[in-house]
């Protein structure tokens, strides 16, 4: 059987989902863009585009050594990628479509669109996690995207501020630009434009918390989902564009560049070695491939815009995991993030000891049950995770419809200016969260993360 959708774009090909019921429409080129240029949505394509396999990850530093071979970096690449191929280049606006196999245009089905983390510097949206969500059948449409990163997503200099009114952020701009073509084609898919739920974790949550604060961000979507990485801070505040000049340029010099031009035009291997070296030997290089203040995405420091009330005014769900990076800091924001809305928003924290290791509720943990993927998982998964996982997939799909996770049969979910959904090893229910034992959990177990 043919899937052939008539978008505004053109017409797209898709094939069978991996989740029985489910289309999927693979590699859907949402915007392109040259080196450090902002993207530029796309608006149409000759004949049938072909959805049936995935599209190009960006470059990271992955895409130059053998992540097997690589003892510091093994612990995610067996939890995700192992025996899988990517492909990766600049060339990697892609987003990827997964829908219930009869929907149809005025179907107004609600959207939930992932954004995936990797510190700003990898990852991409078909990782094992997040191939073949079961949202579509629940009734939502999944979307996963792919976006810039690193030196390719993040660079800042003043020619390119000359260049273009503004420099940095090209990976959340990128980010943007998915969101608005979802807005602007998910109706062809069976989806509804104005009933669009943001989902992130870690740098995707933070990503999202940018978005939330940022006024060109504003009615893009409608509700957000944040995992390991909400909240707002003094700390976690963002610099301008301009006290990273001085390291990106210390890069371009060592990858044997005179000038903006030659730099983009260096090999990928060269520019991303070049980086990776000027990290190492100069002091505050490790944060300059994150966002940072471009007066136009980011035009501040979170916790003021959250007190002026410029922030985005929706419902939100935000938590983490009990052996996070970090744990008793991310969950604090998460909640205080939370509490400090008008519209009813929820807190979870998520303390599943996953079977296979003693690693406990590890940072990304999680995702394998949001997303309904666990048979993709090497682990000797129980029948408890699979229904911890039932639960997670209901409250984020109750929540993508209407703003609020509960429904009939479920734990009740209160908001969480009443407390905290406690998931995982205990019986799902309200519950405090101890701040003593997740500081011990963060001094007493190895953390697992990249």
């Amino acid at each position: 059987m043919e899937y052939i959708v008539n978008t505004p774009c053109g017409q797209v090909k898709g094939c069978v989902g991996r989740v029985p019921g489910t289309v999927a429409y693979k590699g859907i080129r949402y915007a392109t863009a040259g080196r450090w240029e902002y993207p530029k949505q796309i608006t149409s394509w000759d004949g049938i585009l072909d959805a049936t396999r995935y599209g190009n990850c960006c470059y990271q530093p992955r895409s130059f050594y053998n992540e097997e071979e690589n003892p510091k970096k093994y612990f995610y690449y067996n939890e995700f990628r192992k025996g899988e191929t990517y492909t990766y280049s600049e060339d990697c606006l892609f987003l990827n479509i997964f829908a219930p196999e009869n929907a149809k245009p005025g179907d107004n089905l609600p959207v939930l669109i992932a954004i995936h983390g990797g510190s700003f510097t990898g990852g991409c949206g078909h990782e094992k996690h997040f191939d073949g969500p079961v949202w579509p059948t629940k009734g939502v449409i999944g979307v996963t995207i792919n976006y810039r990163l690193g030196p390719l997503g993040f660079m800042s200099l003043p020619e390119l501020a000359e260049e273009a009114g503004k420099t940095g952020n090209y990976g959340l701009y990128d980010q943007l630009t998915a969101v608005r073509w979802i807005k602007d084609n998910i109706a062809a898919f069976g989806g509804n434009p104005d009933n669009i739920t943001v989902f992130g974790q870690s740098a995707g949550a933070m990503s999202i918390q940018l978005h939330c604060l940022s006024p060109i961000a504003e009615g893009l979507f409608q509700k957000a989902v944040m995992c390991s990485g909400s909240g707002v801070s003094r700390l976690m505040s963002y610099a301008p564009a301009s006290k990273h000049y001085d390291f990106w340029h210390a890069v371009m010099k060592k990858a044997d560049c005179e000038n903006l031009k030659e730099f983009r035009a260096a090999a990928p291997e060269k520019l991303f070695e070049a980086w990776q070296t000027a990290k190492k030997e100069i002091k505050g290089g490790g944060v300059a491939a994150f966002p940072c203040q471009d007066g136009e995405l980011i035009t501040g420091n979170g916790v003021d815009i959250l007190r002026s009330g410029r922030h985005h005014k929706i419902s939100y769900m935000c938590g983490s995991t009990s052996e996070d990076f970090g744990a008793p800091m991310l969950f604090s924001l998460a909640k205080k993030w939370c509490d400090a809305q008008e519209k009813p928003s929820y807190t979870w924290m998520f303390d599943r000891r996953l079977p296979g290791d003693s690693r406990g509720a590890w940072h990304s943990s999680d995702l394998w049950y949001w997303f309904g993927t666990l048979d993709r998982c090497w682990r000797p998964m129980e029948e408890k995770d699979y229904s911890i996982s039932e639960q997670m997939t209901d409250y984020l799909t109750n929540f993508a419809k209407s703003g609020d996770p509960n429904r009939s049969g479920l734990p009740m979910w209160a908001s969480s200016k009443n407390g905290t959904l406690r998931i995982g090893e205990g019986e799902t229910a309200m519950g405090k969260v101890s701040q003593i034992k997740l500081w011990y959990n963060m001094f007493a177990n190895k953390s697992s993360g990249e």
